[in-house]
């Protein structure tokens, strides 16, 4: 940092931002603490070339991989099939597997094209070379699915991976993907994170940083795609490739593998390179519309096999689904809205509710704290009449979690739905929506979707470690953009959905212990999250429930004293209670990403 950057931090310096300072230095370490400092000062986005090149494994750290004593060393089938694959390709896949720190590995072709005399050239000689290179002739080209068929049938490793004919993997792939099963032996299934690399290999771009094991990102689009690897008892479970699924193949046999899975890792390091032009991301999606439906069947295949109804359609976005999971009972749903004074804001949000909600049996729930207008009561009285809204009262301080745990306390709905007296329902059929999803028996909150009255984005999912503790993702960005691979977009796992429009079983929210009273203010909603989550219940975004949120872009400073006190009381709290997450990062985001910026940027490297 230069001595000008250090003049920035100091003239920006509280003592509130000094005591915030400490007390990160105290939870995280010296280590993180001066790599979160230094990511202030980077420039708003990071250009991946560059941080690629410092990212990778160097010619040391490659050495030192090889030299590793391993207490186990299982062998590792890589299977490819190859169809008149260009010489250069052939060769570079071949020897990114040559290069490998671990060497306990098989390469399993099955060579499609055998009158390609070039190819089967290069076959026999990398063949003579290492026996670990094996090769098969086919009779006939069958397709990409029969052709990876034959190349796993060659395998004799106890795991193998799937590799395109003209893909590379890292040098250091193998070697942590052995690292990981060394360290958990249980895991049946393997995915790591990956790039794109220009033809001549010249340019690395497009890094697809993945979360851990997402069920409901995958049942929106294959995000595991490469590298991944199976258990070969698992892909005896499961079945090889289908061909009527051509164009999705390896999307059905990942949504397969999963199934019969016990446990699915993700290695968060870009350990595959799928080689591609830069320009063929601007080809027209609609030539590849057979590919799109043969994923569409593939979740439906998949959802027909767990047990799970649900309704497959694709999005604008080809290669991204949606899947609409239907209302199983009219279970009765419990708004809980807390109010003081503002009439006309409540008035709107209960409009909304009544002139967009299709589904009818539900009850609302008014806490009010502390109004002092009169025209609010008068209001009250007004909606005493409705046969389903109920006005009680929580005469004490302002305490967000405690006035929604009474409210709960009151309800009669299977169902709890938190929402802020300052939105408007956008989207019909919204509570249907929610409660088709809350249904699922892996579920524990369903989230929503919310946007400022510009229509920018206010909320699209909260990843944990954002600002500190937690924060919005996409805030600001045009609501008619979709952001980082669709994110802001498509259904999804999260770890924290605001309150704001949150839906829970009734009977998780209980066993979770509620809203936590301590957290008055802040982070009640991430607490609670993490709570339900604790439980190995999902925390899903939905991004087809849209509201606004009329909420101020720019919150109050925290510039009194007892505000400050508060809300370190508040930050102290999350730490103390959930360190190990916050240190560890949220399963469902990317170490290589920001903790400063909200839209999936990388995150500067030391």
């Amino acid at each position: 940092m230069s001595h000008i950057e250090w003049g920035r931090l100091f003239r920006k310096l509280s003592p509130y931002t000094i005591q915030k300072g400490i007390r990160y230095l105290k939870h995280y370490g010296l280590k993180e603490f001066w790599v979160r400092l230094g990511e202030r000062f980077e420039p708003e986005e990071v250009p991946y070339g560059p941080w690629y090149e410092k990212y990778r494994p160097t010619e040391e750290e490659l050495a030192r991989q090889k030299k590793k004593r391993w207490k186990v060393k299982p062998k590792i089938s890589v299977a490819v099939p190859v169809y008149r694959t260009p010489e250069t390709f052939l060769r570079e896949m071949i020897e990114s597997l040559l290069n490998q720190t671990y060497d306990n590995w098989e390469l399993c072709i099955a060579n499609a094209s055998p009158e390609d005399e070039t190819v089967s050239q290069v076959l026999a000689e990398y063949g003579d070379r290492d026996s670990r290179v094996r090769w098969n002739n086919l009779s006939e080209n069958a397709g990409i699915a029969e052709n990876t068929n034959q190349a796993l049938a060659m395998a004799q490793g106890e795991y193998l991976g799937l590799l395109d004919h003209d893909d590379l993997l890292a040098p250091n792939a193998l070697y942590e993907i052995v690292r990981a099963l060394e360290s958990d032996p249980e895991i049946d299934c393997i995915y790591t994170d990956e790039d794109k690399v220009t033809a001549d290999l010249a340019e690395h771009f497009q890094p697809h940083l993945k979360p851990d094991f997402n069920l409901d990102l995958l049942r929106s689009n294959n995000y595991i795609t490469h590298f991944f690897l199976v258990k070969k008892a698992v892909i005896s479970q499961a079945g090889g490739f289908r061909k009527e699924f051509d164009g999705a193949q390896d999307y059905d046999f990942i949504l397969r593998c999963i199934e019969y899975a016990e446990k699915v890792h993700h290695i968060p390091e870009i350990l595959y390179h799928w080689r591609t032009h830069k320009s063929s991301t601007a080809d027209n999606p609609a030539s590849k519309m057979y590919a799109y439906e043969a994923g569409r069947k593939a979740i439906e295949e998949h959802l027909r096999r767990t047990d799970t109804p649900g309704r497959v359609s694709h999005t604008k976005d080809y290669g991204f689904y949606r899947v609409d999971y239907p209302v199983r009972e009219e279970a009765k749903i419990s708004i809980i809205i807390p109010n003081k004074d503002e009439k006309d804001t409540l008035k709107t949000c209960l409009r909304s509710i009544k002139e967009k909600s299709t589904y009818k049996n539900y009850e609302i729930i008014i806490i009010e704290n502390n109004s002092t207008s009169e025209e609010i009561f008068q209001y009250y009285e007004e909606l005493k009449k409705e046969d389903n809204i109920q006005v009680a009262v929580w005469e004490g301080a302002f305490n967000y979690s405690a006035i929604n745990n009474y409210g709960a306390s009151l309800a009669a709905g299977d169902y709890l739905l938190f929402l802020n007296n300052d939105v408007e329902v956008i989207t019909p059929g919204w509570m249907e929506e929610m409660l088709g999803n809350c249904q699922r028996p892996e579920a524990g909150a369903v989230g929503a979707k919310l946007y400022y009255p510009d229509d920018t984005i206010q909320h699209a999912g909260c990843i944990l470690g954002i600002g500190g503790i937690a924060g919005n993702m996409f805030t600001g960005m045009p609501g008619n953009r979709t952001g980082y691979l669709h994110k802001a977009s498509i259904q999804q796992d999260l770890s924290v959905v605001t309150a704001a429009c949150m839906m829970t079983k009734a009977e998780i929210f209980h066993q979770a212990g509620g809203f936590t009273e301590e957290l008055a203010v802040a982070f009640n909603d991430v607490d609670l999250c993490l709570k339900i989550r604790r439980q190995n219940y999902l925390v899903i975004y939905n991004p087809y429930v849209e509201l606004y949120h009329y909420e101020s872009k720019t919150r109050g400073a925290e510039d009194s004293e007892e505000k400050v006190r508060r809300f370190q009381r508040e930050i102290e709290y999350m730490r103390s209670h959930w360190i190990d997450i916050l240190k560890k990062g949220d399963p469902y985001y990317n170490k290589n990403l920001s903790l400063t910026k909200w839209n999936y940027s990388l995150r500067p490297l030391e």
